[in-house]
């Protein structure tokens, strides 16, 4: 995968829903028709029999207003400059109210597939109009893409596309996927009111639920108050009082059915609790059931635990380790001796190592630490920590599941996690939804012309 933080500034382009059309695609077909010159007939004259020379079909225009921008035609040898408006009937001129807004007023051609009226500006300016057509291959393709059951439904054209184009894209949707991740980080901001150690935390906190249990971690963490948390640092049996006790494992409720442990933990957070106001939270949050015991929350918790107490959750100290393999061994733990011998409370199991795996260790460096440096980094004005966490999912492996390995059988190859994490998002966000107009690969599709 080329660079993606090339494509850092990257807005992709915006087409009006489709939710209004008259045949299957709409005016979207026909903003991509004129984006592309395959409009019919090849010769073009205006609706009053003027020759129509399109010299630049503009620049597609993101906000309210004219579909495109800064476009340049010669209307019987006179060259005008400005901006493009494209509906399927004249008449949507009237019913959208451009006929009142002052935006269109240097709207220099009007597209559409029906002139069946003459549109004016609200300055009373009569606009000329041209009739083009889809061409019926591009209105084919297009259907064949909304009706093809294969996944994804333009694999018929991915080992023919330029590498490079195909790259470019991949580049896109990886920036696109990391500033998705990024609006959750935002929120946390605004909950943190600016806190990024909190931000941090509770990002990596949600990680480690993996999945089953990342938004009850996620609601845990926002309720650990990290100040208070801070004077206990040094002493893992306090440091998981508070967490488990947070996390409402060792209430009254269970009074009668614990052990010698967590009875010890209950009267310290009785403790703490009183001392800095806490609240647990509802124990039946948490989700045990179909899970590996190595992934069971108390696990995680513990693993939690051992590194707040090695100084690991604080976005400080991620910052000075620039690195993959050296996040890796800092996010390395155990858990405390007491879950060595335990995956739940009360129920003694063999003794072994509980350490966090190196796949679960890229994981949490995918998921907490690559968004949270790329939203700093924006935050902060710091170019190279965005730069970093590009570098790092370059460096992490690719992810494997089913959605992965079907691009790979139809030539798409991800090569680590940057490609995987855009393929992914390629897939729930344009193949899931039939966005095909949107992306690279869908548009390369509907030019391809069988005569």
């Amino acid at each position: 995968m080329s660079d993606c933080r090339s494509a850092y500034n990257f807005k992709p382009e915006l087409y009006s829903d489709a939710s209004e059309h008259r045949y299957e695609g709409g005016e979207r077909l026909l903003h991509y028709v004129w984006l592309n010159r395959l409009w019919t007939p090849a010769v073009l004259k205006t609706t009053d029999g003027k020759q129509l020379e399109i010299i630049n079909p503009g620049r597609i225009n993101i906000h309210a207003g004219p579909d495109f921008f800064n476009a340049s035609v010669r209307i019987d040898g006179t060259l005008w400059v400005g901006n493009i408006e494209i509906h399927i009937d004249a008449s949507d001129w009237y019913r959208h109210g451009h006929h009142t807004d002052e935006r269109y007023d240097n709207v220099i051609l009007h597209v559409c597939e029906h002139a069946d009226r003459t549109v004016m500006t609200k300055k009373g300016v009569e606009v000329q109009q041209v009739e083009i057509s889809v061409p019926d291959y591009v209105k084919d393709n297009y259907r064949n893409l909304l009706s093809e059951m294969e996944y994804p439904p333009c694999f018929r054209v991915l080992n023919n596309m330029p590498q490079l184009m195909l790259r470019s894209w991949l580049d896109n949707m990886c920036v696109e996927r990391m500033e998705q991740k990024t609006l959750r980080i935002e929120k946390y901001l605004k909950l943190c009111e600016n806190d990024w150690e909190r931000v941090f935390f509770i990002a990596l906190s949600r990680a480690f639920g993996f999945g089953v249990n990342s938004e009850t971690f996620e609601y845990w963490a926002s309720r650990i108050p990290l100040n208070q948390l801070a004077h206990h640092r040094d002493d893992i049996f306090q440091v998981e009082a508070f967490f488990f006790g947070q996390a409402g494992m060792i209430s009254d409720s269970f009074s009668k059915e614990m052990d010698d442990y967590q009875r010890k933990l209950f009267t310290e957070y009785k403790f703490l609790s009183t001392k800095f106001g806490l609240e647990p939270m509802d124990v039946n949050r948490w989700k045990f059931l179909r899970m590996r015991p190595q992934n069971f929350p108390t696990i995680r918790l513990s693993q939690l635990a051992m590194l707040y107490t090695k100084g690991v959750l604080s976005l400080s100290t991620v910052i000075e380790t620039d690195s993959l393999k050296a996040l890796t061994e800092l996010l390395s733990t155990d858990v405390s001796p007491y879950w060595q011998e335990h995956y739940t409370f009360g129920k003694w199991s063999k003794p072994c190592h509980k350490r966090i795996q190196r796949a679960s260790l890229h994981r949490l460096i995918l998921n907490a630490i690559c968004p949270t440096l790329f939203a700093y980094g924006r935050y902060s004005g710091k170019e190279q920590l965005t730069e970093r966490a590009f570098d790092l999912l370059q460096q992490l492996p690719a992810e494997s599941d089913h959605i992965i390995r079907r691009w790979g059988e139809v030539g798409v190859k991800a090569e680590n996690s940057a490609d995987s994490q855009a393929l992914l998002y390629m897939y729930s966000n344009y193949c899931q939804r039939k966005d095909c107009l949107r992306c690279v690969v869908g548009r390369e599709y509907l030019k391809v012309n069988p005569m």
